[in-house]
């Protein structure tokens, strides 16, 4: 399950909710804490800006310089010469610096991006499959792609800019001030009309950025399970409704990501206008100071020609950085409702903590008032207590929801519990995870199988083996023919979820896999439902090879296959109400026997059921 304070499944609720100024401070403070990933890059990108806008002036007082030496003194344009190549040499030294700025700002937001996905793996492998299952498929693509690469154009661009539009500007008066303290005067006053009104604009454009990555993300789970379930919704005649649903999830999308869009378009003519009015208002001042009506400003001396264009030169390059950083203002609110759901996931508390003590050899689990909870909370099962000794031989029956598949999430550490739950008589908790997992095989009903080569999916806990040790597992699987049959070999490519094998043939190929785990305890759950006969019958030879001399936990709904278990455990509504061997159970009154009955009256030949 997965708690409604992480990424909520009904998202029409969360576009509802205006985004809390508590929250929003958080997640720009969460933004910040993560800058540290970026490296040197990102305090490299700054520098180079201002060396840039250093550039950018000496630039302005070249052209000001030749202009005031040609038009007012008279002096022959073939006497500039210097002042040409000089300028020549800024320019191209600022398109230099320029390149490289965009090259340090995409490797500083690359190595971010890196680190947060990488994290957001990590996580997601530590809560485990009991988690990842609260969530459609596409939901878990929209936040490791999508909302992952919407952080770059924040570290890339908004942040270096935010240093920008402090520095620069502050340049530019420094030399500014000198010559002609109205100009500076009129800059500072006008400079904090565009970063107010860029606030005012962008006020609400976090709150369409989490909308609209709610939006992609219901569209992207709702897309994806129903391309997964084609087969069924044709068999069901119910292509028609999903096409309608999944045009009306799209429209959604459509509608919002517009509403993004407008955003962005509204703020960038609101800074264009104001920038435009103030550097208007400096043109004014000067040339009516040149027509004589003012005359404040110059310290005794007049207005040259050089002082007014060096100001108005330098105007619209005050005002640049401030522009930029109002352009990458929706990167901030992009990141923003990107950060939401990745800051939750990353910081959701896990099952359990991870110790450091590991455990070798022959297993032995004791289990005392175990309860096990789901992600919010809930009591899912317990209390309960069992125990598997080195070499048991323990199934685990009961109707759906007896909380069965909870109890195996729980011994692999995925769900978190209380009571005590001991490996070896040490506590699960003081566990390192990892190491234990190695001992661990498990297989389930529907197996994960990947699209890759056979070796590469039967190698994957194991990638040490050798083609000889391969093919020998394959044949222990009884699935060795599979390889044999075909021109590739172990090289043959497999399609996701095993596509191009029969049910059999991927469930054996996954057995495969957890034979080569060479494991002390085998979590086995409904190894062998949906099979066909022959199917079942390799699977469960193979399996009771396997787990001779060794422990096995087996969830079953499969009663004819409990003769060969040492203790069985029957669950209903989350506590253990009968335990005992099989031939115990059978003739006892009871909620076994009540399910040895109705598997006979289903046709299912088993010994020892009473009349």
């Amino acid at each position: 399950m997965i708690s409604a304070a992480i990424l909520p499944t009904d998202v029409k609720d969360v576009m509802r909710i205006p985004m809390d100024k508590s929250l929003e401070k958080q997640l720009i403070t969460w933004l910040r804490k993560q800058k540290s990933a970026c490296g040197i890059f990102l305090h490299l990108s700054v520098l180079l800006g201002v060396l840039n806008g250093m550039a950018l002036v000496a630039q302005a007082w070249l052209v000001a310089s030749v202009l005031q030496g040609v038009i007012m003194e008279n002096l022959p344009a073939a006497g500039f010469s210097e002042q040409y190549l000089l300028l020549a040499g800024l320019i191209l030294l600022r398109a230099a610096l320029a390149w490289g700025r965009e090259r340090v700002s995409f490797q500083a937001g690359l190595r971010l991006r890196q680190t947060i996905r990488a994290a957001v793996l990590s996580k997601l492998e530590r809560l485990g499959p009991a988690f990842i299952k609260g969530k459609p498929a596409g939901s878990w693509a929209s936040i490791v792609l999508e909302q992952v690469e919407d952080l770059q154009d924040f570290y890339a661009r908004y942040l270096p800019q935010m240093s920008l539009a402090a520095f620069i500007p502050l340049i530019i008066l420094a030399v500014i001030f000198p010559q002609n303290w109205a100009g500076g005067v009129i800059l500072l006053a006008t400079a904090p009309l565009i970063p107010l009104f860029m606030i005012l604009v962008g006020k609400g454009a976090a709150d369409a950025n989490r909308k609209n990555f709610a939006a992609l993300s219901r569209l992207s789970g709702h897309f994806m399970d129903r391309l997964k379930g084609l087969p069924t919704l044709k068999l069901f005649f119910r292509q028609a409704q999903e096409l309608r649903q999944i045009e009306q999830v799209s429209e959604e999308f459509r509608s919002r990501t517009m509403a993004v869009l407008r955003m962005a378009f509204l703020s960038s003519a609101v800074l264009e206008f104001f920038a435009a009015v103030s550097i208007a208002v400096l043109a004014v001042y000067f040339g009516f100071s040149y027509l004589g009506h003012l005359n404040f400003g110059h310290y005794g001396v007049p207005i040259s020609l050089f002082t007014g264009m060096f100001v108005l030169i330098l105007a619209p390059e005050f005002y640049q950085p401030l522009r930029d950083m109002g352009t990458h203002y929706h990167a901030k609110a992009q990141a923003i409702g990107a950060a939401e759901a990745l800051m939750e996931l990353l910081e959701y508390p896990e099952p359990e903590g991870e110790g450091s003590q590991t455990v070798s050899g022959p297993l032995t689990i004791e289990a005392r008032d175990l309860r096990v909870m789901s992600m919010d909370g809930k009591c899912l099962l317990g209390p309960v207590s069992f125990s598997i000794k080195s070499g048991q031989h323990l199934a685990l029956v009961g109707p759906s929801g007896a909380g069965k598949t909870s109890l195996m999430n729980a011994l692999l550490g995925f769900l978190p519990l209380s009571g005590e739950l001991t490996v070896n008589g040490i506590s699960l908790a003081q566990l390192d995870k990892a190491a234990l997992r190695k001992q661990l095989a498990w297989l389930g009903q529907d197996p994960q199988l990947f699209h890759a080569s056979i070796r590469d999916n039967v190698t994957l806990g194991n990638p040490q083996l050798g083609d000889a040790q391969i093919l020998a597992l394959l044949e222990r699987a009884c699935v060795r023919e599979l390889v044999d049959g075909q021109n590739q070999g172990l090289d043959y490519m497999m399609g996701e979820q095993g596509q191009g094998l029969s049910v059999g043939q991927a469930q054996r190929i996954a057995l495969a896999r957890a034979l080569a785990q060479n494991a002390s305890l085998f979590l086995l759950d409904e190894p062998t439902a949906s099979l066909d006969s022959l199917s079942e019958q390799l699977v469960q030879k193979a399996l009771t090879e396997a787990t001779a001399g060794k422990s096995s936990l087996m969830i079953t709904h499969r009663l004819e296959e409990l003769q060969r278990s040492d203790e069985i455990l029957v669950m209903d509504e989350g506590v253990i109400v009968q335990r005992g061997d099989y031939e115990t159970l059978a003739n006892t009154q009871g909620l076994f026997a009540e399910m040895l009955l109705e598997s006979r009256d289903k046709g299912i030949e088993i010994p020892g059921a009473q009349s």
